[in-house]
Order: structure tokens, then sequence, then C-alpha cells
């Protein structure tokens, strides 16, 4: 997908990737205590950002945070005092924690890693090559066309 921007004179290229985040089915914890959930990243967690997104039954997504290696975590201003994101860079692993939880935290969460991998300057630059890749039976697989 390009972007391209005449007012700021900047080509977006956002380059697309199969990756697999595998967090638990379900986590239970009564109100009042911590809540942590893990996701396991096929990437590493020191060159991408990753999110926590949550969605409560009937209800829109909500982002809490992101966080990545060597960057200030960033979060929803009205849920920075209820979660942390951690990194683990030596496992690919980023956690969510949460604190003093009570029944209105009850969601599916989701943890997601952000797509955008260059910003190019320039009026009209395009990628040389294009990689299409797509997501079928737990696997990833990868088709470059020139």
């Amino acid at each position: 997908v390009i972007i391209y921007n005449k007012n700021e004179r900047f080509t977006y290229i956002f380059l697309l990737s199969c990756e697999q985040l595998t967090q638990p089915a379900s986590v239970t914890v009564q109100p009042g205590q911590r809540l942590t959930i893990t996701c396991q990243v096929s990437y590493s967690v020191s060159s991408y950002y990753t999110s926590w997104i949550r969605q409560p039954a009937g209800k829109g997504l909500e982002w809490i945070g992101w966080n990545s290696v060597g960057s200030t975590p960033r979060y929803k201003a009205s849920l920075k005092n209820k979660f942390s994101i951690s990194l683990d860079s030596s496992s690919n692993t980023v956690t969510l924690n949460g604190v003093n939880v009570q029944p209105e935290d009850t969601a599916v969460y989701y943890c997601a890693r952000y797509t955008i991998t260059q910003s190019i300057s320039g009026a009209e630059q395009k990628p040389l090559r294009a990689s299409t890749q797509h997501h079928q039976r737990g696997r990833c697989y990868t088709r470059n066309e020139s």
C-alpha cells in the first residue's frame, strides 16, 4: 500500500508481512487482582512496536498502548495507571500487565504488531519488488513479484 501526501511531500510505503502472535485462549482473574497476558511473537520485538488492544463484548476496539525495545511505552491516557506493557527480547514476548482489574475490564484482549516498516521521503518513490504474504493453515507463504 503506498500513500502519497502531496502537502507534506512524503510517500509512505507500507510493507505487509505475515507474522504469528500467540496468546492464551483465556485468562481468568478475580476483581482486584493482577492481570498478566503474554504474547509470543514470531518477529523480533527489538525491531517493531507491539500494541495491546481490547474489545469488551458488544463494544468497539479500545487501544491500550504499545511498546518497543529502546522506546518509551505509550498508553491511552485513561488506562496508563492500570496497564503496563513489558518486553523480553530474548524470548520475543510482549506481556500486558494489569492491576486492580474490575468486571468492566472483561474483554477480548489482542496483541498486534504495527505494520509500518519504512517511511521513505520522496515525491513518487515506489518499491522495486512487491512481496505478497498470506497465512494459511498456520503457515506463512510468500510470493515475490518484480
